[in-house]
């Protein structure tokens, strides 16, 4: 915009708002990722750069995004001292601060914390940064190169991200795992056991409950033939090993 003052001040932002995906710098338009892993494919984002005048003008255009499914081996975390709000904010910077300190270009694949509460992610100074590195011919690093190069370059990193972050920053090399689950995942897998639970401590009490009525019908059956057994025959064996006589009663002798 070549006006000046708030007439030339453009703010970006995405048209229909915030995406999980993907968010973009107001001060300088650029779109950066928040959380792509395991989503390959094309996002068209529309874009809209609006100056601050008193009567605001905008312009809209598309940035269609391409994310290739790249190989998990070769993902790198990156573990930082930093809560996941500001790791977000400033994920534009820490991309740029290991691209000029690796000497590669870097892909940020995904943002995430171990706090699964939206509420809850400004409470724990430690965010995982899962990165991809590439050479100029567009391949990709070796993961154990990245680290290599970690490790080497982990107090200059450190001093530029101070920088960024406007605080004292710790970095780690933490273990990537191939896809990390998703909170709706953990809690489906923790109700499928429990439900498997309940189903096999019902299936045992039923079964238990069917053997003793078993063994409750059998005792029934035993006393039942041994009644059957004593009116069969009048000189039956009684408890107490004595011999009886059932008698009938007087009145039908009449």
């Amino acid at each position: 915009d070549p006006d000046s003052g708030d007439n030339g001040r453009l703010l970006y932002s995405f048209v229909s708002g915030q995406t999980d995906e993907f968010d973009i710098n107001e001060n300088t338009g650029q779109i950066f990722t928040v959380s792509v892993a395991e989503k390959a494919g094309t996002f068209n984002l529309e874009v809209q750069a609006a100056d601050q005048g008193t009567r605001r003008l905008t312009a809209q255009t598309t940035v269609s995004v391409t994310v290739d499914s790249s190989s998990s081996s070769n993902i790198v975390m990156l573990v930082l001292n930093q809560k996941i709000n500001a790791v977000e904010r400033y994920s534009a910077e820490v991309q740029r601060v290991l691209e000029e300190k690796l000497g590669w270009n870097v892909y940020v694949v995904n943002i995430y914390s171990n706090e699964f509460e939206r509420k809850a992610r400004s409470s724990t100074d430690e965010t995982q940064v899962n990165i991809l590195a590439f050479d100029d011919a567009y391949q990709q690093v070796p993961a154990e190169d990245v680290k290599r190069k970690l490790r080497e370059q982990k107090s200059a990193i450190e001093v530029e991200l101070e920088k960024v972050f406007s605080a004292s920053v710790s970095t780690a090399i933490g273990e990537a795992s191939a896809a990390a689950a998703p909170p709706e995942l953990v809690a489906a897998i923790v109700l499928g056991v429990l439900l498997a639970i309940t189903f096999i401590a019902f299936l045992a009490y039923v079964l238990l409950d069917l053997k003793r009525k078993r063994k409750y019908e059998k005792q029934d059956l035993v006393k039942k033939v041994e009644i059957m057994e004593g009116i069969d025959n009048p000189w039956a064996v009684d408890k107490n090993g004595s011999l009886k006589s059932l008698e009938k009663p007087q009145h039908m002798n009449n």
